[in-house]
């Protein structure tokens, strides 16, 4: 039925049943517990997928040897504390973390973080730094913060991703050019200044050693798309590197050894003083980590989807021992990751061996590894953001509606010219911002003309009635009345001819009142009632009816239930004159 006068209202319970309800949650969450803690379940069909598991962990192990030493120099730690960091939190956050196929370690995004706190805090503070972070992130964890994630719009993700491409493509300039990376801290410019410092009588080099790696994976794909590419091509290019005359740089001299575990010096004041820092850093590593989980999960459809929450614990387990071993602030890393579901991985035995392989580069094969031309690593990378930037998919989102391409350039862009935690917030900001917007447009305020059908049958005047026909302006509200179309309700209401006298909101089908619909009826009546013009509000639902009442907007001799009561009560208002009193 068109107009239907009924909905179906939310159980109401009593304060014991709600008593009730609150324990039998709280049981709940209690018993959810226990599904952030390893399982069996971890490793289910790993006897099928061991060894493709292994190479796409010795695969990811040496794509982000040269990251972690990278991130590790940016943030002023040093080499050292960059590999440490993917080693220890990388094992951690793979055994205890919710996903199958997320790799963790230092990232740019928390570089970027990292550098405003050193230069007012000094080095020192970064271990202790991680550790609070850590537990920040555990405690999100336990209160069920992760499952958020979920309500992050698709067009916020697509364009998260995309951007992430894009970065991560930028971040490979200095490498397959063999030029100094870019001071400023966009990567847009950053990766401009890089092109200007190479040296293009040198750049062809490492370009030309980029480039193969590429051509090989293009290759490789249409020929032999289950091999592990990115190895094979990193060992290709490393040989021929060695044997031919080509001049490129090489990952070099790693650091031997991890150091010994210890809990960081501190006192209350600098508890304190890094308490701020500490929740930017937790609500970075949290965000950067649900999301590449998610992406993984997209990657991957067929297997087991993460679980935010575990995850959440993973990532502050990873941070908190990261910084008792003198590491940085770790995360879920998007390009690791991306690499790694790329490379064939299955189960989180492809993460361990990731960190393993690390941990066994740095003890016994540092020689072997540091011949790896840095060029051959940037090249796998471009063919990970290249995976990561789906045109076609872009293209859909730009056709799809307005909201979602304004939410998915916004993302975008944001998160290519400003930083990540920026990107996901304006998205987010701009996806709220067209979702009021459609609510306001499909909320409608509209004049309505009787006889109408509703569920008492068709609804009009009695002959004794029709000469209020004229006299009584009967207005119907459906969907939302709430700040986003107060005014035009106030606009709607108030547009009627001198020779009303009476006037019916009907309001079965309205779905949302929040205070401003509350204040814009308010101020609606209060000019019905100047024009000494009565008035009855039909339909509202219980919960409407007690936050009209609340606020001050109506009262309870007002309210009726069906249209039939609502036409009897402005009768018999206007046979008696009472209207005639109110002020």
């Amino acid at each position: 039925m068109g107009n239907r006068d009924f909905r179906i209202e939310p159980q109401r319970l009593t304060p014991r049943e709600q008593i009730r309800r609150y324990r039998a949650l709280a049981g709940e969450h209690i018993i959810s517990l226990r599904n952030l803690w390893p399982g069996p379940a971890d490793y289910g069909g790993l006897r099928q997928s061991w060894l493709k598991d292994l190479l796409a962990g010795i695969t990811v192990g040496v794509v982000a040897l040269p990251l972690a030493l990278g991130f590790g120099v940016a943030s002023g730690a040093g080499a050292a504390a960059g590999l440490v960091t993917a080693i220890v939190a990388g094992i951690v956050a793979a055994i205890f973390g919710g996903s199958h196929l997320q790799v963790s370690g230092p990232t740019g995004a928390m570089t970027v973080v990292l550098l405003p706190v050193i230069a007012k805090h000094g080095l020192g503070v970064i271990p202790l730094l991680a550790i609070m972070a850590g537990i920040i992130v555990v405690a999100m964890a336990v209160t069920a913060v992760g499952r958020s994630v979920e309500l992050i719009p698709f067009p916020v993700v697509e364009g998260f991703t995309m951007g992430i491409g894009v970065i991560i493509a930028l971040q490979q300039l200095p490498l397959i050019l063999d030029a100094p990376r870019g001071e400023s801290e966009s990567t847009l410019m950053a990766g401009w200044q890089t092109i200007q410092q190479a040296d293009w009588g040198h750049a062809w080099q490492p370009l030309a050693v980029a480039a193969a790696v590429v051509a090989m994976h293009v290759i490789g794909l249409r020929l032999v798309p289950r091999w592990p590419l990115a190895l094979i091509s990193i060992v290709v290019a490393t040989v021929a590197v060695v044997l031919l005359p080509i001049t490129v740089e090489t990952i070099g001299a790693l650091p031997t050894g991890l150091p010994s575990p210890q809990v960081p010096d501190f006192t209350i004041g600098m508890l304190q003083d890094l308490a701020g820092p500490a929740l930017a850093i937790a609500a970075l590593a949290a965000l950067e980590s649900l999301l590449s989980a998610r992406v993984a999960d997209g990657m991957r459809p067929d297997l087991t989807p993460s679980n935010p929450d575990r995850e959440l614990m993973g990532q502050g387990l990873a941070n908190v021992a990261s910084g008792l071993f003198g590491g940085l602030p770790a995360t879920g890393a998007i390009a690791r990751t991306a690499v790694n579901v790329r490379s064939g991985a299955r189960t989180r035995l492809s993460s361990v061996t990731h960190s393993v392989v690390l941990l066994a580069v740095m003890l016994l094969l540092a020689p072997i590894v540091g011949t790896v031309p840095m060029a051959a690593l940037g090249g796998v990378l471009l063919v990970t953001a290249g995976r990561m930037i789906n045109l076609r998919l872009g293209r859909t989102m730009l056709t799809v509606t307005r909201a979602d391409r304004n939410t998915f350039l916004l993302t975008f862009g944001a998160t290519v010219l400003l930083d990540l935690v920026a990107a996901v917030l304006l998205g987010l900001l701009m996806a709220g911002v067209m979702s009021l917007r459609h609510m306001a447009t499909y909320s409608v305020v509209a004049r309505q003309n009787l006889p109408t059908a509703t569920v008492e049958g068709v609804v009009d005047w009695s002959p004794e009635q029709r000469h209020l026909r004229d006299a009584v302006a009967v207005f119907r509200v459906d969907g939302a009345l709430f700040y986003g179309n107060a005014q035009r309700f106030i606009d709607e209401v108030n547009d009627i001819g001198g020779d009303v006298a009476a006037v019916i909101i009907r309001c079965h089908q309205m779905r949302i009142l929040d205070a401003s619909g509350a204040v814009a009826l308010d101020t609606a009546l209060k000019r019905l009632r100047r024009r000494r013009i009565i008035y009855v509000i039909q339909g509202m639902n219980n919960s409407q009816r007690r936050t009209s009442v609340l606020m001050g907007a109506t009262e309870e001799r007002h309210h009726v239930k069906e249209l039939s009561e609502a036409l009897t009560w402005i009768d018999d208002e206007l046979r008696t004159g009472v209207h005639t009193k109110m002020t």
